[in-house]
């Protein structure tokens, strides 16, 4: 099965996930609600997510005489890519991030960290994976998986304030098994979470190679994944969860459960493939 074709029964999971939880809130109704729901929710990431993220980031637009605008324009071309707008985040935690919703419409993101931290050849490397990520058109995957993600748990909170207060049944539902209602309550949002990090794990994976194919050798972006996570670690990111898929590196760290929920695979596992792959072959 190709990584397009997981990344199509993933997202279909997870709307399954989000319908079957608006009909097991809400009856008929509910499944209604929760498809007009999502629908809304997606045209709405679709048009204005980047912005709203930029923003988040207080992320500053640069120009033509821009280092990271020179290195972004050098590598759209050689990738065939339209020259995205490019942005500096004032941040000192090494990482990058693209966005938008197509190629003609996109947005590429740094820190001042990284370019302070990444040799050239690095930062080529991470912005070739992050204009791979533009041409896969992997931030309007990612975009529908967090909306959805999103709706999920914000339906479970809402079965909960209906459980606790015992109201808001109809004759749609008098059916429903309040066992059924507590499991959805609690194991929802974590199937929600698990599909939503398989989904970035992917495109992870695959933005590293498509990147390694623009640059044309696999090397610097390689190094430059164990020089930012080392950066990560020693100075934090103090990032919204909700965007933590959308960075080169997680840019929140926990142990335990958390592991779970990783959005992006071992920066072991990227270097080790990484060097195993042969750009062009």
């Amino acid at each position: 099965m190709t990584s397009s074709l997981k990344t199509a029964a993933l997202l279909g999971l997870l709307s399954a996930v989000f319908l079957y939880v608006g009909q097991l809130l809400g009856g008929q109704g509910g499944l209604m609600t929760a498809f007009l729901f999502a629908v809304v929710m997606n045209v709405g990431s679709y048009w204005f997510s980047d912005k709203i993220v930029l923003r988040m980031y207080r992320a500053i637009e640069v120009g033509a005489g821009h280092p990271l605008y020179q290195t972004t324009h050098r590598l759209a071309q050689k990738a065939g890519l339209p020259m995205p707008k490019v942005y500096v985040i004032p941040e000192e935690s090494p990482n990058a991030f693209a966005t938008g919703r197509d190629p003609n419409h996109a947005a590429v993101a740094a820190t001042e960290g990284i370019m302070r931290l990444l040799s050239p050849a690095e930062l080529d490397g991470v912005i070739a994976h992050e204009l791979a990520h533009v041409k896969h058109r992997d931030i309007l995957i990612s975009t529908v998986a967090a909306t959805l993600a999103a709706a999920i748990m914000m339906l479970a909170q809402m079965a909960r304030f209906a459980a606790f207060f015992g109201g808001g049944r109809s004759d749609d539902r008098e059916g429903t098994n309040p066992l059924a209602l507590l499991a959805m309550i609690i194991l929802a949002p974590l199937a929600a979470a698990l599909i939503q990090a398989a989904i970035s794990r992917q495109r992870e994976f695959g933005a590293d190679r498509g990147g390694a194919d623009i640059v044309g050798s696999p090397t610097g972006l390689a190094h430059a994944l164990r020089r930012i996570e080392a950066g990560v670690h020693q100075i934090p990111m103090d990032a919204n969860p909700a965007t933590a898929h959308m960075f080169i590196m997680q840019p929140l760290f926990g142990g335990g459960m958390s592991k779970l929920f990783s959005t992006h695979p071992p920066t072991e596992e990227r270097v080790r493939a990484l060097m195993e792959y042969r750009p062009g072959l």
